[in-house]
């Protein structure tokens, strides 16, 4: 496992992954902005999110902070036509004024991460099922079909995206994820578990549940902090290579072989 990490995790990797929205700015509130706009529409093809995504910044100006901090009605025009998987442009305008609240009641994206941290802490619930729960607090007027672009794991989701947008913002060190934030620990990260990760990691016998759920991202992420309890989400990089490269392992490591 941690010879497919770090094959994977190289600089290369930017390139043909969302994760690159990240690295694209350099002020740190465009990048937090720009990551979780991104994680948000990662569902499909990488080439396609990564189109898409580019798409809706050009509409953005290519300045997301500034853009969505002094966004108006009239600014809503520049999302019509926009589409991606079922993501629309009532979508794009929610998700942008709830940003905009945040960022007005909390200064920073991060700031508002911390306070969802602290709360699911005292809570004892889980931080993403806050996270979910606070980003749509602000209009209570919103469309329910906006909700689905953001996940839940206390309704049974895996929530892969947003685990995936907080494995960019945390992890440091990493050639790939950019590390810019400082609220939770790395040690705390959960997988951002999908169909391909679940996939390999059944083939490893490393799941012992069938379907891919918010338990599932449990099981697996137990599995791998036995491999490093600091940093357990490093493996999403090796289950993913391994599927994506079509990496052949040693058949005594195969122990669920039929996993198709």
């Amino acid at each position: 496992m941690d010879k497919q990490v770090g094959k994977i995790e190289i600089p290369s990797y930017i390139d043909n992954d969302p994760v690159q929205f990240m690295h694209a700015f350099q002020d740190k509130r465009d990048q937090e902005l720009a990551g979780f706009i991104a994680a948000t529409m990662g569902w499909g093809r990488r080439d396609i999110v990564i189109a898409k995504t580019e798409d809706f910044f050009r509409r953005m100006n290519n300045r997301p902070y500034d853009f969505i901090l002094n966004f108006s009605e009239s600014d809503a025009e520049k999302y019509e036509g926009f589409k991606h998987r079922t993501f629309k442009p009532v979508d794009m305008y929610w998700i942008t004024k709830s940003l905009q609240s945040i960022l007005k009641q909390y200064q920073s994206f991060e700031d508002f991460w911390a306070f969802c941290y602290q709360k699911a802490d005292k809570a004892d619930r889980e931080l993403v099922a806050v996270f979910h729960e606070e980003f749509f607090s602000f209009y209570p007027e919103m469309p329910r079909r906006v909700r689905k672009h953001v996940s839940n794991p206390e309704k049974g989701s895996a929530a892969k995206r947003l685990y995936m947008y907080l494995r960019w913002c945390i992890r440091k060190g990493s050639p790939v994820d950019a590390g810019i934030m400082n609220f939770m620990d790395a040690s705390e990260l959960k997988i951002p578990l999908d169909v391909h990760v679940a996939r390999q990691a059944r083939k490893l016998g490393l799941l012992s549940r069938r379907q891919n759920d918010w338990k599932t991202v449990l099981e697996l992420t137990e599995k791998m902090k036995l491999l490093d309890p600091r940093d357990p989400v490093k493996y999403d990089y090796a289950l993913f290579g391994i599927g994506v490269n079509q990496t052949s392992l040693p058949s005594e490591l195969m122990v669920n072989k039929n996993v198709r």
